[in-house]
């Protein structure tokens, strides 16, 4: 149906707390690359609950472009994501691939974080962004030194500002480094909560969805209904409403109602859990 993936199709909702998400790294990328000692960000948040949809926009804000001379490319703002099993020599490859690097140029580790740190400035890298920065955890105590040093030398090289984002996990990995806690500022996103901001929010996500009627989704007691479903991360907020719209189109309703909220087909994260528990006893 054709509506149906008008709605799949990803964007930007602005609501007030992204908005101001994004104003943190911004007042980082236009102080702090130069310093000796930039700052850094930490954006920590529960799964699912915006902070990667967060980067993107910022990069979108930020684009690759060509320099005024047209003969190179400017990379302002590198985003990347931690590998899954974090060393050094991973990270590099993570990076000049991002760069658009040939596999064949990467060779030995010394040759890789020089060509690393070379690109780099030739193509302008004003901040680095880094996802899923928790998976740091995922390495032994000698990997993650290793790893948080290395964090530290490209900040301190390159004299630009680092912006880690990961769950609750992610601070306890810069935290185990006394001089990177320091100098990352710790930013929480929290899960969503009744009240005015989420009833922003579902005003703002009601604008993008395919229904020819107003459901008033931030009216009480469906706005409570959406929250108690999704359990409060906007990626389950989200799922459940495109579910919903499904459910209304399929029923030939254009509008979403409690009770199209009660048989749409969507288990919370909670629920998955404990079906897969059981599954697996």
């Amino acid at each position: 149906m054709e509506r149906l993936t008008h709605l799949n199709v990803g964007r930007w909702i602005g609501y007030t707390r992204a908005n101001q998400m994004l104003g943190q790294p911004e007042a980082l990328y236009t102080n702090e690359p130069g310093k000796l000692r930039p700052q850094n960000l930490l954006i920590v948040n529960p799964s699912n609950n915006g902070k990667t949809r967060i980067a993107e926009k910022f990069v979108r804000l930020h684009p690759q472009r060509h320099s005024d001379e047209g003969n190179n490319e400017i990379i302002p703002v590198l985003k990347v994501q931690m590998p899954p099993e974090a060393t050094n020599n991973r990270f590099y490859t993570v990076l000049l691939t991002e760069l658009g690097t040939p596999v064949g140029y990467f060779g030995h580790h010394i040759m890789r974080e020089t060509l690393t740190l070379r690109l780099m400035r030739t193509v302008g890298v004003r901040m680095l962004i880094i996802d899923e920065v928790h998976n740091l955890l995922s390495a032994t105590a000698r990997r993650q030194r290793e790893m948080l040093n290395l964090l530290r030398y490209i900040g301190n090289d390159l004299r630009i500002p680092i912006v880690c984002l990961g769950i609750r996990e992610a601070y306890l990995a810069i935290r185990s480094d006394d001089q990177l806690e320091n100098r990352f500022h710790p930013v929480l996103l929290p899960l969503w909560e009744s009240g005015l901001e989420l009833a922003r929010l579902l005003a703002s996500f009601e604008t993008i969805l395919p229904l020819r009627g107003p459901s008033q989704l931030s009216a009480k007691p469906l706005s409570e209904q959406v929250l108690r479903r999704s359990e409060g991360t906007i990626g389950e907020i989200f799922a459940l409403l495109t579910g919903a719209t499904t459910t209304a189109l399929m029923q030939g309703e254009e509008r979403i109602a409690s009770e199209i909220m009660d048989n749409t087909d969507y288990n919370p994260p909670s629920v998955r859990r404990r079906i897969v528990e059981r599954e697996l006893r």
